[in-house]
């Protein structure tokens, strides 16, 4: 298959029908170029909030529930060119309104019209501490027809027990809103970790530039970049391919799973294998004993 990863720029858009021909255009062009599985950024939604309005755009608590409120219509329009072009969405992640609290949202879009929810598990200071978002759902693995499929949405992907439930995954999207370069390495990192632990693909995407009028975005700092374990059959840097940083487009790797099949049954190293040989077995171990040496 072909992953494209977007560095994708928030607009402010004046009508619904502005959206529909952004959102086409990206996508016609990732399939144009032979796209099966396409990864929108973190929060590439929050543009849904100027349909509102820039006072409702700029204030942290209405802009979540601005666009939580058109997150079903969106997907109308993910749905609609998935079809179209006979490609896997990764749609852009959108705080989605529940009960209490909203969560920060993605969902993977199939050809045939079925979508799968996957809610951010550990949220970042600003979200919990400022913007009120929560925890969502569990992890999931999505079986398409294009493999496995995982999402750790943003910082998620720091963390690696989170990965390790994922393990079965082919492809863990990441998608990610950065505000600053060490966040942009933070994520990328761990999306790179995630790929080599688990001998599998990660695919990055990013936010880029300003979005002024957001207190929960402001400037973005990102790029794509599609990982993998460094080594058989992979480049011995762990990278299929990776973007200038703020420079929006598309970023495309052709992903074949018989390597990763391969490199997971007789790898130089089995990471994957090899997990349950760490302190703890099943987990790493949480209470190792403190040694104290006295001079």
């Amino acid at each position: 298959m072909k992953i494209a990863t977007a560095a994708y720029p928030l607009d402010i858009l004046s009508s619904w029908s502005q959206y529909e021909e952004k959102i086409a255009r990206w996508v016609g062009e990732a399939a144009g170029a032979g796209a099966d599985l396409l990864v929108f950024p973190e929060y590439g939604a929050m543009e849904l909030a100027t349909l509102d309005g820039m006072e409702i755009a700029g204030d942290l608590e209405r802009s979540l529930f601005s666009v939580s409120d058109k997150l079903a219509a969106a997907d109308g329009v993910h749905a609609k060119l998935a079809a179209e072009y006979g490609v896997h969405i990764v749609a852009a992640s959108a705080p989605a309104a529940t009960a209490t609290r909203p969560v920060n949202r993605a969902r993977l879009i199939t050809p045939d019209g079925q979508i799968g929810v996957q809610d951010k598990q550990i949220m970042t200071r600003f979200e919990r501490e400022e913007w009120g978002v929560i925890g969502g759902g569990p992890l999931q693995v999505f079986e398409t027809a294009l493999g496995r499929i995982g999402i750790l949405i943003c910082y998620d992907s720091e963390f690696p027990l989170l990965g390790r439930a994922l393990e079965s995954c082919d492809i863990i999207a990441v998608p990610s809103v950065t505000e600053a370069l060490a966040g942009y390495w933070r994520v990328r990192t761990g999306a790179m970790a995630r790929a080599l632990e688990n001998q599998c693909v990660t695919a990055m995407s990013s936010v880029v530039g300003d979005a002024d009028w957001s207190d929960a975005l402001g400037t973005c700092v990102g790029a794509g970049g599609i990982f993998c374990p460094p080594d058989t059959g992979f480049p011995s840097t762990g990278v299929l391919a990776a973007a200038e940083i703020c420079v929006p487009g598309w970023t495309y790797a052709d992903v074949d799973l018989k390597t990763i099949a391969n490199v997971r049954a007789d790898g130089v190293v089995l990471n994957r294998a090899h997990w349950e040989e760490q302190l703890g077995r099943d987990k790493p171990a949480l209470n190792v004993p403190l040694n104290r040496f006295s001079s």
